[in-house]
């Protein structure tokens, strides 16, 4: 098993910043992908950012260039860094380990509120 704890939340005003962490624990796997997703009032989850193991990054289409995301190996830590973040950012973020190659390895934080205010 793996546990997954997200914070950074919080309220922020369009063009602010916010900083998000998620920190594994348990059984973890090497060679996995970390990345965040949200979901919205009414609205699917969607995929935000992932990152693998080696550091390869794929982003959503309404964030490039605005968020970033990175992580530490050594701390079991990925990190989102939103900037000019905008009212439609407003959603639950949650943070998500998988594995390519083990289907079973797939695992899901508890979420953290984000919401920007215009």
């Amino acid at each position: 098993q793996v546990q997954l704890v997200e914070s950074g939340g919080g309220l922020v005003q369009a063009g602010g910043s916010l900083r998000l962490s998620c920190v594994a624990s348990g059984s973890i796997f090497a060679s996995n992908v970390m990345g965040w997703y949200r979901q919205a009032p009414g609205k699917q989850r969607e995929l935000v950012a992932t990152i693998t193991s080696g550091e390869r990054t794929n982003y959503a289409a309404s964030v490039k260039g605005r968020f970033t995301i990175s992580r530490d190996n050594a701390k079991n830590t990925v990190y989102l860094q939103m900037n000019s973040l905008k009212p439609e950012d407003t959603a639950v973020y949650y943070c998500r380990t998988k594995h390519d190659l083990l289907s079973w390895y797939d695992y899901w934080g508890q979420g953290t509120q984000v919401t920007v205010s215009s």
